[in-house]
């Protein structure tokens, strides 16, 4: 199975192409930049025609779309208002219509911000409506609309499917995150105010990849070797890790696990932390976006759905700053 990556220099996508040295399947990575000691295949995924001719060329089964404009405070500037749109609705949805048209799957990544205007108390579920609180959401939400529109629509091919997965606080040893973010304030600030008021569930990109994998596994059990049947597990989901804890909680568990792992080591004379973590409130820090109070995903889905069995967070935490001490 010939597998079509795009936002592949991206936190996920990095995450990806460690995977796919171990995969049987046939990956091509793509992005409109070029990383250093990787290949990648320039592609933009608001050219419609381009991505078919790659999708014809190369003979694509399936296309994994990690490429998004992902921020969100940035996302609110009027005069971005037209980028952010093409790359997060009219981008899938190209996606969507290269894949229906072979027959082809599209897993398509999208985001807790989905949800937000509403005052939620319980995990959010795959029916539950979508309240999004800013542009960043509210584009999101558009392009899983417009997957689904070209999917459920029958004169646009032969069969397919899609499967959005909605992830949360994603983060890795790759690019900027909130992860290595905080482990460089903690070794080099005396004090931090981090937000205790808004809760979720960070996600291991690592672990996202893995799901990603089992999802393409299943896909080409049922449905890849020349049959034009609708892939029968099509529709949205929701993968993080398990718990939950706010942006207080996720960073005193970085300095905790940072120092465990003797990550101060070479940056203090103790091999200490110095800094203060304190708790404070979303106000204190003014935003152009209201970000979501509570937004922990409801996973039994994707796990009832296809066997997957998720780490809890502060486990999968370890093992992504174990990785950033000592890379592969």
């Amino acid at each position: 199975m010939t597998i079509l990556v795009t936002g592949a220099n991206g936190q996920l996508g990095n995450e990806m192409r460690i995977l796919a040295s171990s995969s049987p399947d046939s990956f091509i990575f793509t992005d409109v930049s070029q990383q250093e000691g990787q290949q990648t295949t320039y592609l933009d995924i608001t050219n419609l025609e381009a991505i078919r001719q790659l999708v014809r060329d190369s003979h694509v089964d399936a296309i994994v779309n990690c490429a998004a404009w992902t921020n969100v405070d940035g996302a609110e500037d009027p005069e971005k208002y037209g980028l952010v749109e093409r790359l997060n609705a009219l981008a899938p949805e190209n996606l969507a219509i290269a894949m229906k048209e072979v027959g082809g799957l599209l897993i398509h990544i999208s985001t807790d911000y989905v949800f937000g205007r509403e005052p939620y108390n319980t995990p959010c579920k795959e029916d539950q409506c979508g309240t999004p609180t800013g542009v960043y959401g509210a584009t999101k939400l558009l392009g899983e609309q417009k997957i689904q529109g070209v999917f459920e629509n029958s004169a646009e091919g032969k069969g397919g499917g899609y499967v959005i997965l909605r992830t949360a606080w994603l983060y890795s040893e790759f690019g900027k995150n909130f992860c290595k973010t905080m482990l460089n304030l903690t070794a080099t600030k005396p004090q931090l105010k981090v937000v205790f008021d808004q809760c979720g569930t960070p996600t291991y990109a690592l672990d996202l990849a893995k799901a990603i994998l089992t999802i393409l596994k299943d896909y080409r059990q049922e449905c890849c070797g020349g049959t034009e049947a609708s892939y029968a597990k099509t529709g949205i989901y929701h993968f993080s890790n398990e718990g939950v804890c706010s942006w207080y909680d996720f960073t005193q568990m970085i300095q905790r696990i940072a120092l465990e792992l003797g990550y101060y080591d070479s940056l203090s004379p103790k091999g200490e932390a110095a800094c203060l973590i304190l708790p404070c409130h979303s106000s204190e820090f003014p935003s152009p976006v209201t970000r979501p109070s509570y937004s922990v995903l409801d996973k039994t889905k994707v796990k009832q759905t296809f066997a997957i069995q998720i780490p809890y967070w502060t486990d999968s935490l370890r093992d992504c700053i174990t990785n950033i001490i000592n890379p592969k």
